[in-house]
């Protein structure tokens, strides 16, 4: 006897979960309130320090994609604040514009081949920067990346790990969008019903999956492990459980609250299983009134900017918040930031 179609979806989208290599892991979710009061919110689950700082980068830039000779060109067109990772890449970021990108692991990814591929190339350390820079919107976006004008090309991390990621964006309309390269080829999935994010399995199966615990009801029970199955029914279910107001300080609190309950704590390891990793950072982006808040979970304060507050004029200078060994820094630090010489993109 053939079990239920959904039993079946469920069924294999668990035994691909269970078959999939370690990787680290992290969280997003879009909350969609009233009043156009939009908010993205993600966490950053890691093996160690990545020694992460905020960093401002103004329009006009002149930007390659980190991947050799052939290395895609542009110029930026709009400035943006975004987190770096080991110095050496774009992990999460804002853009002036609203425009929100995230880049979490996803040990399924696999990239398109480089032979008889004449496309210019972009490191994927850079790819996040390349759509902060480029575009405004999540339809801008996804037109360019639907053309595969380029060859994405995967680069090492500094703990020896190939960086096989996925990309989030969501803009200030509460459009969203997550694009993943599998099979060589970029799968993307468009629209504002797609609020969540986390790894693996590929999207399509973290769908079925929460499909039927959507049928079980988040009053009645949700799964509260760890893995990246079970983060993703959370946080689907709580970003739209929790109040929905227009209120920005009250829906940041929310979309913290929610991000903090898909956390892993501090010092949490799973034996056999280096993918279920301490939640290290987590930010929250409020795409309307355009303000960046990062927390480090080794820190009892949160810090934020905002952007409009900030100077984006090409020319005026790449500038740099340090927060690597600050622990104790709290509150608005939109005037913080000092001139700095930008990182270089961690090459293919």
């Amino acid at each position: 006897m053939n079990p239920h179609p959904g039993r079946r979806a469920l069924l294999g989208a668990a035994l691909a979960l269970a078959a999939a290599p370690a990787a680290e892991a992290c969280s997003r979710a879009v909350y969609l309130g009233p009043e156009g009061q939009v908010m993205t919110g993600r966490t950053m689950d890691w093996l160690e320090d990545m020694e992460s700082d905020l960093w401002l980068f103004p329009r006009g830039m002149r930007r390659d994609g980190a991947a050799g000779p052939a290395s895609l060109t542009w110029t930026s067109r709009h400035g943006s604040v975004i987190t770096s990772g080991y110095g050496a890449g774009t992990t999460d970021g804002m853009n002036e514009r609203g425009l929100v990108a995230n880049l979490l692991f996803l040990t399924s990814t696999e990239y398109p081949p480089a032979a008889g591929d004449t496309r210019p190339t972009l490191a994927v350390s850079a790819w996040g920067q390349y759509v902060l820079d480029s575009f405004a919107t999540v339809a801008e976006a996804v037109a360019a990346m639907r053309a595969e004008a380029f060859r994405l090309v995967v680069v090492r991390t500094p703990n020896g790990l190939e960086a096989t990621v996925h990309l989030s964006i969501s803009d200030a309309s509460g459009d969203s969008a997550i694009i993943q390269c599998l099979g060589g080829r970029l799968v993307i999935h468009h629209g504002r019903q797609f609020q969540v994010m986390t790894n693996d399995p590929p999207f399509d199966q973290q769908l079925a999956l929460n499909a039927y615990w959507e049928r079980r009801g988040g009053t009645v029970m949700l799964p509260g492990t760890n893995r990246a199955d079970d983060r993703f029914v959370r946080a689907s279910f709580y970003i739209n459980a929790v109040r929905q107001t227009a209120d920005p300080i009250e829906a940041a609190a929310a979309v913290l609250s929610v991000m903090r309950n898909v956390s892993v704590p501090r010092g949490i390891t799973t034996p056999n299983q280096p993918n279920i990793s301490s939640t290290i950072w987590l930010t929250v982006s409020d795409h309307k009134n355009l303000i960046y808040y990062f927390q480090d979970t080794a820190s009892p304060g949160l810090v934020w900017v905002r952007l409009r507050e900030l100077d984006f004029a090409p020319g005026a200078g790449v500038r740099k918040l340090a927060l690597h060994g600050q622990k104790l820094l709290t509150g608005d630090q939109t005037s913080a930031f000092r001139p700095a010489e930008a990182f270089a993109f961690l090459p293919a």
